[in-house]
């Protein structure tokens, strides 16, 4: 009976800080809007998450609303993955984005080797994940409320976003693990296959029993709403099954968002799962409800909650180290980014005439160093193994929320630059 006063009182905490949270999701979107679009949604969130967090006000503690904000890192992954042309990866952009991120990678471990110096080359790479990864999920809004999604450079983009997240998390898992490299990989295999039994299991099930369909169709709408329970299913089992592997959630999430894409994509080709439809208009449908959801509390508590995590103190007594970290992002992500599309936009040029505007290389890659939910995610898991100290974290999160605060900003000024240039 002792347990119950205690009860009722972690629940008034936790709805006291959901009611702060939904606060500043409601505020973020109106002081960007105030301040005309030069603050991004996202840096508002997290300004706010700072404001009502633990080191400035303590009216909010993260550690009440840390499902909803978990799932809103999922979301947010799985709207990335979702996006993301798989065959793309594939074929040479897929290839070139590889290769830049991986000379990336191989110059933000040479930066970091210096400030951690003390603390050994596993905490030099756990930096240097960090240093060259690209918010993929924080640029989709930014890109769609542009019209950039469909254009030269938001393809340019979505494909070094996706392997800038992508990459970093397969690292992580291998890299940072407590495990051995080899235990590491079979870990990643067995995850593999695991995924491809999620998938399987369900698949096998809707093209032996018709009824299951029409059970489907019929529910998609109203309150039953199945087709929407089906993804937050997909979605919940394949970050469970990362979890249970013990890989970061994100792997999970963007895993159901590239599946979640290629069964749309299926049904356009007249899969016998489903028959034939139109799948742009299929996919438009479900980022449309997606973004409702995802966009209400979710994705706007992740943000909120990460804001919390910034120690202002530590950052505040490290200005320098911030503005440094801020550059270095900028040249280890961006400048190997800004030569590669360089160097590709003049090898197609000199092979035939480029159809339409062509990406400007510098714009994606403004676009490609923007980085942040996966330096929250590299930060925490270096920060649970000891490879990092938690001012330094919060110092590099608050770069990570510079960098989306000026990054974007300055692509879309000298976005309207070269389209003012073409007229």
């Amino acid at each position: 009976m002792m347990l119950l006063p205690a009860a009722a009182e972690a629940s008034s905490h936790a709805v006291v800080t959901f009611f702060w949270v939904a606060a500043a999701a409601v505020v973020a979107p109106l002081l960007a809007a105030a301040l005309g679009g030069r603050v991004a949604q996202v840096v508002a969130l997290l300004g706010l998450g700072v404001l009502i967090g633990p080191h400035v006000t303590g009216v909010a503690h993260p550690g009440d609303v840390a499902l909803v904000s978990e799932l809103g890192l999922g979301l947010l992954f799985l709207l990335a993955g979702f996006e993301i042309d798989v065959e793309s990866l594939k074929g040479p952009s897929g290839r070139r984005a590889w290769g830049t991120w991986a000379v990336c990678f191989g110059l933000a471990v040479l930066v970091a080797l210096w400030p951690t110096r003390d603390a050994g080359p596993m905490a030099a790479i756990a930096l240097g994940l960090a240093l060259c990864s690209t918010a993929l999920g924080a640029l989709l809004p930014i890109l769609q409320e542009r019209g950039q999604t469909r254009t030269a450079v938001g393809r340019s983009v979505m494909t070094h976003g996706a392997v800038g997240e992508l990459g970093p998390v397969l690292a992580v898992a291998v890299l940072l693990s407590s495990r051995s490299l080899g235990a590491s990989l079979v870990v990643l295999g067995l995850f593999a296959v695991a995924v491809l039994v999620v998938v399987a299991v369900p698949r096998w099930l809707w093209q032996r029993l018709p009824g299951l369909r029409r059970a489907v169709q019929e529910g998609a709408r109203g309150t039953r709403q199945l087709v929407l329970r089906v993804i937050v299913l997909l979605l919940a089992a394949l970050m469970a099954t990362a979890a249970v592997f013990g890989l970061d959630v994100v792997l999970g999430a963007f895993a159901a968002g590239v599946i979640l894409r290629r069964m749309v994509d299926a049904q356009a080709n007249g899969d016998p799962a489903g028959g034939k439809v139109d799948a742009d208009e299929l996919a438009h449908q479900l980022e449309g409800t997606l973004n409702t959801i995802a966009w209400s509390i979710f994705i706007p508590t992740f943000f909120v909650v990460s804001g919390m995590g910034i120690d202002v103190g530590a950052v505040a007594a490290s200005p320098l180290l911030l503005v440094l970290l801020v550059v270095a992002i900028a040249v280890v992500r961006g400048v190997p980014v800004w030569w590669a599309e360089r160097w590709a936009a003049r090898r197609a040029s000199a092979q035939e005439p480029v159809a339409g505007d062509p990406a400007d290389p510098r714009v994606v890659a403004l676009y490609a160093a923007t980085g942040l939910p996966i330096i929250v995610a590299v930060t925490e898991v270096a920060v649970d193994n000891g490879l990092m100290e938690p001012d330094l974290a919060s110092v590099l999160v608050a770069a990570g929320a510079v960098t989306v605060l000026v990054f974007p900003a300055l692509a879309g000024r000298w976005g309207r630059d070269v389209t003012a240039g073409t007229r």
